[in-house]
């Protein structure tokens, strides 16, 4: 059935073939009216395997080719004012190795060329710059040597190298009982995992992780993660490395502030469960925070001292929606179908849009990410955007982001922003990289060891 409704489904992605870049909202062409329509017709589940298939190709037929790693950023236009097409990233090569188990087992690619693919991947990383066992933030695919992300980003992002070990263990549980050359990329990942010195960037014993290190600025960039954000996975596979881990002190007075990171606030009469506000001038986070971390940690059942991840994960996009539905701004489009904000390309750049910082701004991977945690509002926001709004969905899904309200978008891609749409929504449908994910021994044993309960640990 799954094979059936792919073909089903392919023969409405040839359509968007005849889509024109236009950046006027309303105004399509007979082309764009008539795929529109087609759009119309899919059932739901056609409708998820249409979106899971252009951000899965994303990081399949859009990957830079020497590496096979995700490109940072995809512009239709061609315009690429900051990092060159040839820069790859890290932490989106995290999401996207996850996107290429997603493609095999929906039928996208054969097993053979995914394997193929992650081995070139894994063969490169083998080879690519390292500082600590920690790749830097971005890479160029064709030598494998770090491109600066800032003046003094010259070195380990071990943020960045979080994303890309989720990615990769989850991989590894995939392939762990296949053939000989299943075997060996299997091998490879363990040494990946195994040579980041994950102790290393406690800067010399304290109880804190930091973000970066370089061996030309040294500890400079100052950036100690502690506090609700993002980075909750960092934390969780320092704790279980088998041979660089973190000690649970670090956990709980650099991660948690020594129980600080509890909120007893509320917002749309919904407990925000953690404190967003150390690295956020708002009371609620962009959405990708409830997003990076879990394409691999289940929050369903989730628990430690300080927090049900289950709810916090959960809240955390209804209150989005909620925002939206309020719209307290009043800014054109926001509602029950139309909602979303999280980092994400803006009309002036770059920005962290979110309750507090709103410019009008709807990125799509907000609403379309957290399938797991608001399923008829994420199915909504999906079919209201594919059948209203057809001229902002790609080769590759829908654009990074638009605003009704400025009448604005480009047609560009990041990496980082299309990685989680086809992974959350796997884990939506079947679960399938939380399980693999949290099956993993060492992921495991890190979780006991700072306390965490959850259906998955034995």
């Amino acid at each position: 059935m799954r094979s059936l409704r792919f073909l089903y489904t392919a023969v409405y992605l040839l359509l968007l073939i005849f889509v024109a870049c236009k950046n006027e909202k309303n105004d399509l062409s007979t082309d764009q009216v008539e795929v529109q329509n087609d759009y119309r017709q899919l059932s739901d589940e056609s409708l998820l395997d249409t979106i899971q298939f252009q951000t899965f190709n994303y990081f399949w037929e859009g990957a830079e080719p020497n590496s096979g790693m995700a490109r940072e950023r995809l512009h239709m236009d061609n315009v690429y004012p900051t990092s060159p097409k040839n820069t790859v990233t890290i932490g989106g090569s995290g999401f996207g190795v996850m996107a290429i188990i997603v493609g095999i087992d929906r039928g996208f690619i054969t097993r053979e060329e995914g394997l193929n693919r992650l081995l070139k991947i894994a063969e490169f990383l083998e080879e690519a710059d390292r500082f600590h066992g920690a790749w830097p933030h971005w890479l160029n695919g064709e030598t494998g040597k770090v491109v600066p992300f800032s003046k003094k980003d010259t070195g380990g992002d071990l943020v960045e190298t979080a994303f890309l070990i989720e990615g990769l263990l989850a991989v590894s549980e995939y392939f762990k009982n296949g053939n000989e050359k299943e075997q060996e990329l299997v091998s490879k990942i363990e040494k990946l995992w195994k040579d980041v010195e994950w102790n290393w960037y406690t800067k010399g014993g304290e109880n804190v992780l930091y973000w970066h290190w370089s061996p030309t600025d040294n500890w400079d960039m100052n950036f100690p993660v502690g506090g609700y954000n993002e980075c909750l996975i960092m934390y969780i596979l320092a704790a279980s490395s088998p041979t660089h881990p973190i000690k649970k002190e670090v956990y709980e007075k650099g991660w948690a502030l020594g129980g600080n990171i509890v909120s007893k606030d509320s917002m749309y009469n919904m407990p925000l469960v953690l404190n967003y506000y150390e690295h956020n001038d708002s009371p609620i986070g962009p959405l990708f925070w409830a997003h990076y971390s879990y394409v691999g940690l289940d929050p369903n059942g989730l628990k430690d001292e300080y927090a049900d991840y289950e709810v916090l994960t959960r809240n955390h996009a209804k209150i989005h929606h909620a925002y939206a539905v309020e719209n307290p701004k009043n800014f054109e489009g926001y509602g029950d179908s139309l909602w979303g904000l999280t980092s994400s390309y803006s009309i002036n750049g770059y920005a962290g849009h979110r309750p507090g910082n709103d410019l009008g701004v709807i990125a799509p991977t907000a609403a379309l990410s957290s399938f797991p945690y608001t399923p008829n509002e994420s199915m909504k926001m999906l079919k209201h955007l594919y059948a209203k709004h057809d001229s902002l969905i790609g080769k590759y899904g829908p654009y990074d982001a638009f605003s009704l309200q400025d009448d604005w978008y480009l047609p560009r891609y990041l990496a980082i922003d299309q990685g989680p749409i086809p992974v959350m929504i796997e884990n939506y449908r079947s679960g399938l990289l939380w399980k693999l994910f949290m099956q993993n021994k060492d992921v495991q044993n890190g979780l006991k060891k700072l306390k965490f309960s959850s259906p998955h640990i034995d």
